[in-house]
């Protein structure tokens, strides 16, 4: 038969006050955990003992996917085995589970006739779990085993929720404690992936007698995933590169830097751009774990002559800018990069004259907008630029993030945001 314990007020002022001073000196959450179990026996016999807390931001019912769900435990009892061996842990299953996935306690006199019990120890003959709730919410439970039928009843259990009851409070504080180093932890780790980034970006534009050149990159995050480049080739050329990855944030930059690599390692070894873009793209397929593909335009500009020999894999069709305003769209190319193998890429030639402008961009540029309305567009970009084209690129491209912004209403982007501008002096 249960024997249960009732707390008197005297009781529970004492066990408050002794799970106070073993906590209040850390907020190590396991360290918590184990402090509340070692209290719990001194009020409450077990032969094997349990306290679960979830993640802030999962639900019990998320297990199985590839989040963490448990961010700390502690256990008395139990053989310790893989978490990917434990129902509980991998799956939610088991009366800890049914526990904390419906926030109703549990009394099992007789484990063997509980439908939700799943062994976790051979011996185990009763047991007894409540979750611990804070703001009326799960954010953990607790269970108490015994080799005993019949060990635990109703008082046993308004005893078990004051300990509950006590910890969530604790338990909290360490949560938000772990949270707090881990969002500083990423923030390090993403100020270090800008700085590499930003190093993988041309620090200045090249000087090129005849011409003026200028580019900028806005990630929309910490670190992004369009990239553009200068790329000093014989004879006096100069490869001009934008690429967009698709996708945001860390994955994309990761992507980003290895296109960066394979083209400049491409260019250097191959002068025709569509032989060059064909090898890009057929050493990204090979690299099937990259997770996305890339769209980009590689060309090579003879300043002597104003030839622009180009290919675009799938990107936004750079612009040229005549001076009499008139537009010229760079289509030629073919499909984006990192996908299918034994692609072909077409190249094409275009010149540029004194006064003419060539505007290669990202998606970023040409799409921003105000909530719910058109987007900024190439007709916008390209008049934008012809407007201020007897100005320095550095200022043309200026003229066009403050036109965007102006806009879109906002002084930030959705995508990230790239741009490269090459003037063609028109004293040339």
């Amino acid at each position: 038969m249960a024997t249960g314990r009732v707390l008197t007020a005297e009781t529970k002022y004492r066990l408050l006050l002794q799970i106070s001073q073993k906590i209040s000196g850390t907020l190590d959450l396991d360290e918590i955990l184990n402090h509340i179990l070692d209290t719990v026996r001194a009020v409450l016999d077990y032969d094997a003992a349990g306290i679960f807390v979830l993640t802030r931001e999962d639900p019990f019912s998320r297990f199985g996917h590839r989040q963490q769900v448990i961010a700390g435990m502690a256990s008395r009892g139990f053989h310790e085995r893989p978490p990917e061996d434990d129902e509980m842990l991998r799956l939610g299953k088991g009366i800890i589970g049914h526990v904390i996935a419906t926030g109703q306690p549990v009394i099992a006199p007789d484990v063997g006739l509980n439908p939700h019990y799943i062994e976790g120890r051979r011996d185990t003959r009763a047991e007894i779990a409540l979750p611990i709730t804070l703001d009326g919410r799960v954010v953990g439970a607790v269970n108490l085993e015994s080799d005993r039928k019949d060990a635990y009843g109703e008082s046993d259990l308004e005893a078990l929720r004051f300990f509950a009851d006590a910890a969530g409070m604790s338990i909290e504080k360490a949560m938000l404690h772990r949270q707090l180093l881990e969002k500083r932890r990423i923030e390090t780790q993403l100020q270090i992936a800008h700085d590499v980034q930003s190093r993988l970006l041309p620090a200045s534009a090249p000087s090129v007698p005849g011409y003026d050149i200028a580019g900028l990159s806005i990630p929309t995050y910490d670190v992004g995933g369009d990239y553009f480049d200068y790329l000093p080739l014989p004879g006096d050329c100069l490869g001009l590169v934008v690429a967009d990855v698709a996708g945001k944030g860390i994955p994309a930059a990761l992507i980003m830097a290895t296109f960066r690599t394979l083209l400049r390692l491409s260019a250097r070894l191959e002068p025709e751009v569509s032989v060059a873009m064909r090898a890009v793209n057929r050493f990204l397929v090979e690299s099937s774990s990259l997770p996305g593909f890339v769209t980009a335009v590689y060309g090579v500009l003879d300043p002597e002559h104003g030839r622009f020999h180009y290919a675009n894999c799938g990107h936004n069709p750079p612009v040229i800018v005549r001076k009499d305003g008139r537009i010229e769209k760079l289509t030629c190319g073919g499909p984006f990069l990192g996908v299918f193998d034994a692609v072909t890429y077409e190249s094409a030639d275009t010149r540029l004259t004194p006064g003419d402008l060539l505007v290669l961009y990202t998606d970023g540029v040409v799409e921003a907008a105000p909530a719910g309305g058109d987007e900024f567009g190439v007709a916008r970009l390209a008049a934008v630029a012809h407007e201020a084209r007897t100005r320095p690129a550095t200022d043309i491209i200026e003229s066009v993030v403050l036109a965007t912004r102006d806009f879109s209403g906002a002084r930030t982007y959705d995508d990230d945001f790239t741009l490269l501008v090459v003037r063609r002096n028109a004293e040339a």
